[in-house]
């Protein structure tokens, strides 16, 4: 009877752990380029008291076996990199990428980052740089007497100067593509890194080699849905409720067990 306690304490603690992954859900719901967690969980080992198939005493063979499941474990937290929602907001240095594929931006510590998050801006020497000042990889810088700034789908920048009838190219804008994104390490500030499970970086030009392509002027939101969040909560609630009344339950037969003397 004591086994039921820890059975259900394990499916208490794996509700708190989905409870923790939609909060966070639920509290990005407006971070732009924000991917949205699920959380997996798979069972533990079972007790086999009787194995299926053996022979009993008077050589028949056993039929079904018991087995005494002992609970459930937390097996992975995945990214969901399903597209988010765009919305237009007219600012040239706001950039979405319509399919698959990451922004590449270079951190303090010299590695590159990557992000869906495209709302980039200029730093005092007119590097392209996201918000916490990482430049973007490859490097981009915008001069300073820009009357006009345009980014097409494959990722040209080009920018019209005092005195031309005609936009001159500065840069090319690279994105990057992994076989499994989900394997992706995320760091924090919208951004994640590679692991041996993502596999290495595929870099090249939006539009090609399946990359999706750049959208100039348009941000892309969060992809959390905040009504099937609601309703994980509610079931996750639910499930923890329950696995505390299994708890209540064991405490109440074990104290008849102790009464039964008097």
């Amino acid at each position: 009877m004591d086994r039921s306690l820890f059975i259900a304490a394990t499916g208490m603690e794996a509700q708190r752990i989905n409870i923790d992954v939609i909060a966070n859900n639920l509290a990005n719901v407006n971070t732009g380029g924000f991917k949205k967690s699920r959380a997996d969980f798979q069972e533990l080992l079972y007790q086999n008291i009787k194995t299926a198939g053996a022979v009993s005493a008077d050589g028949s063979e056993i039929p079904t076996g018991i087995q005494i499941g002992l609970g459930v474990k937390p097996a992975a937290v995945q990214k969901i990199f399903q597209q988010g929602d765009f919305i237009s907001t007219g600012n040239s240095l706001d950039l979405v990428i319509e399919g698959k594929g990451f922004f590449q931006v270079s951190t303090p510590d010299g590695e590159i980052a990557y992000t869906r998050a495209g709302a980039f801006k200029l730093d005092s020497e007119g590097n392209i740089v996201n918000s916490d000042g990482y430049a973007m990889e490859p490097s981009i810088t915008i001069p300073s007497n820009t009357l006009e700034m345009t980014i097409t789908s494959d990722g040209t920048v080009s920018v019209l100067q005092p005195g031309s009838n005609t936009s001159v190219q500065v840069g090319q804008i690279e994105t990057a593509q992994f076989i499994n994104p989900g394997g992706l390490k995320a760091l924090g500030k919208n951004l994640f890194s590679t692991t041996g499970s993502s596999g290495e970086a595929a870099t090249g030009n939006p539009g090609s080699e399946g990359l999706g392509t750049i959208n100039q002027g348009f941000l892309e939101m969060s992809n959390v849905n905040v009504v099937e969040e609601m309703v994980n909560m509610i079931v996750s609630q639910r499930a923890y409720e329950l696995n505390s009344k299994v708890i209540q339950s064991t405490d109440e037969m074990l104290q008849l067990a102790n009464n039964l003397k008097r």
